[in-house]
């Protein structure tokens, strides 16, 4: 009987779990019995294993192999077994030193012809092995920036198995693999080329501020779409602790850019109006993968055409906005992401929108009215900010004087306002006016009654709702911080109630 031991780790959702391989070879008719619950990607690597080991010089082992994969109650899902499957079989055979793959962690599919292939989910992975004490990882070379990112670990990248197998063999070893500098994400489009619109830049400045959901409604060509592919422009850079959250989703999605496997900038996801549910909030017949609301995670997340979305897709945004993290369930497991996105949505004022607005409609109120309620009262209660754009006119699209500002001036106001917010919530774990919770923001950062005068008498009417006065609270805040002032004054809550109030006109 000969045993041997290595590792390798599984994902279940954004984090990574070890998987101890185990391999016995043990006199009998020659077959491979897998054991662990695993998918059937991972059932068909024993196919990969065989042919990679053959082709490697090596031979596959005629005897009876069994190989476990630990928790065994834990599902095992994806090709990323593929190495560590390949070289507990070798240790087992004796082509290896079993006492050298004992803590091992290897991550890689294999090629037929013995090639390692990337794989999605190594960052995640990486961090799950220092976490559990490992110091060593081997994975492909296309996946060694990304496993880079790590402190703590050293990095060996690999091209074929024969390499891995010299390396474990004393032969040639791998070489520790330093991450190179990483390359400068893109400028994004500038704020300067929308022109006019001032209600929309100011909502747009507002919204990335305070962290706040945005609603942009409108004919045809008035900016929305400009207007929202801006909104990232004007958030900060993404701290070290979000980046790695933000890279990681993007490993798993498999949506990582070359060359620069560090998120750095907040991300910003447009999903088709044709998506999902799956699609937008995450999920699979297999391996769980995260939805566009998921992969927007610190970034912005755009629904242009709103209301072409089936309501159904739209009114699951509802819990997820809320918590700031989705928990998808299936029959063999579930899995969790983070998705504190700021969501924008664009719609037009009716289904024949043209470019000159109301005044060319051909639809009837009752159409205009059934247009308009594909989007819940639940999911715009959740929006903190509508307007409503008109037109661009021709003098401000021909004649303008003044250059429209640009997003770097924006983004200095939008980052003093948010170290003005910061300062103020120091101590609390909050950070943004938009996630500051109700109770909270009436007990410790009280705004006098006779300011909230207009907020009170909405409230009575019905216009707002009690969450609906919370949001106008924390979107004054979010004017005062830009104005520099301490407290909210009359005329901040006045303009948060005003942008909250707008209403596609019917």
């Amino acid at each position: 009987m000969a045993l041997a031991r290595t590792w390798s780790v599984g994902l279940a959702g954004v984090q990574g779990a070890m998987v101890e391989v185990e391999v016995d070879l043990a006199p009998g008719v020659p077959t491979v019995v897998l054991v662990g619950l695993p998918d059937a990607v991972v059932r068909q690597s024993v196919d990969r294993v065989r042919a990679a080991v053959v082709n490697t010089g090596h031979e596959f082992p005629l005897r009876r192999v069994t190989i476990g994969l630990s928790p065994a109650a834990m599902p095992k899902q994806g090709s990323g077994f593929d190495l560590a499957l390949a070289v507990a079989v070798l240790a087992g055979a004796k082509v290896l030193p079993a006492e050298r793959v004992r803590d091992l962690v290897l991550l890689g599919e294999l090629g037929l012809d013995g090639s390692l292939r990337a794989v999605r989910g190594v960052l995640p992975a990486v961090l799950a092995a220092v976490r559990a004490g490992h110091r060593q990882v081997v994975v492909p070379r296309d996946n060694a920036d990304e496993a880079g990112l790590v402190d703590g670990v050293e990095v060996l990248a690999a091209g074929t198995l024969g390499d891995v197998v010299a390396h474990l063999a004393g032969r040639t070893p791998l070489q520790v693999h330093r991450r190179g500098p990483t390359a400068a994400a893109p400028p994004g489009p500038d704020l300067a080329d929308v022109v006019g619109q001032a209600a929309g830049r100011r909502a747009l400045e507002v919204a990335a501020a305070g962290g706040h959901h945005l609603f942009l409604s409108g004919p045809p060509g008035a900016g929305k779409t400009m207007l929202a592919e801006r909104l990232p422009g004007l958030l900060p850079p993404l701290d070290e602790q979000a980046a790695l959250e933000v890279t990681a989703i993007a490993s798993i999605a498999g949506t990582l850019p070359a060359g620069a496997p560090l998120v750095t900038r907040p991300t910003f996801e447009a999903p088709h109006h044709s998506a999902t549910m799956a699609a937008l909030v995450g999920g699979g017949s297999g391996q769980i993968r995260p939805g566009a609301l998921c992969r927007a995670h610190r970034g912005v997340l755009f629904m242009d055409e709103a209301p072409e979305f089936p309501r159904a897709v739209l009114d699951t945004l509802r819990q997820p906005l809320e918590r700031g993290s989705v928990t998808i369930h299936r029959a063999n497991g579930s899995a969790t992401f983070p998705c504190r996105a700021q969501l924008v949505l664009a719609a037009n004022p009716c289904p024949c929108a043209s470019a000159a607005g109301d005044t060319a409609c051909t639809c009837s109120a009752v159409e205009r009215r059934r247009y308009q309620s594909r989007l819940s009262g639940p999911l715009l209660d959740r929006i903190d900010l509508r307007v409503t754009l008109p037109p661009v006119t021709r003098a401000a699209w021909l004649d303008g004087l003044a250059a429209p500002e640009g997003t770097a001036a924006v983004a200095g106001r939008v980052h003093a306002a948010r170290a003005a917010s910061a300062e103020r919530m120091a101590g609390t774990g909050l950070g943004l006016n938009s996630q500051v919770p109700g109770r909270l923001l009436r007990e410790r950062w009280p705004v006098a009654r006779s300011s909230l005068a207009l907020a009170e008498r909405a409230l009575e009417r019905g216009s707002l709702s009690v969450r609906g006065f919370d949001r106008v609270l924390r979107v004054a805040w979010t004017i005062a911080d830009l104005a520099g002032r301490s407290v909210p004054g009359g005329d901040d809550v006045a303009e948060a109630l005003g942008m909250r109030l707008q209403r596609v006109a019917a």
